[in-house]
């Protein structure tokens, strides 16, 4: 019913930039929270920012200063700008959307994943 495409990861050298996007697309009504999660390896899937429909933002203290959530609700998606990268910030990124849908119920969606390596 709905999907969450990710893309704009790949490797980089530490202290640099990447900017991650994630359109949402479907049967959605509206979009309430959006937000980014990491996954590194051997280790648990972690929030890093979150951004509500009116633009409120929460960071994990490991990204504020370096990490920057935003959206543009008439594109249904969300992008993390993530400057002065370090190599503990490896790891897959996902997406997350708390939809209302048409059928006015609402489901919490993700989308597939896309993979930051910060590296030498």
């Amino acid at each position: 019913q709905v999907q969450l495409v990710e893309s704009g990861g790949g490797l980089v050298q530490p202290g640099g930039s990447l900017r991650l996007s994630c359109a949402a697309s479907g049967s959605i009504f509206s979009i309430n929270a959006m937000g980014w999660y990491r996954q590194a390896p051997g280790k648990q899937r972690e929030l890093v920012a979150t951004i509500t429909k009116g633009g409120s933002t929460y960071y994990a203290d490991s990204v504020k200063g370096r990490f920057s959530i935003s959206r543009d609700n008439a594109k249904n998606t969300v992008y993390l700008q993530m400057n002065s990268l370090k190599p503990e910030d490896t790891a897959v990124y996902y997406c997350n959307a708390d939809v209302l849908l048409y059928s006015l119920n609402r489901a919490d969606y993700w989308g597939q994943g896309t993979q930051v390596t910060v590296s030498s």
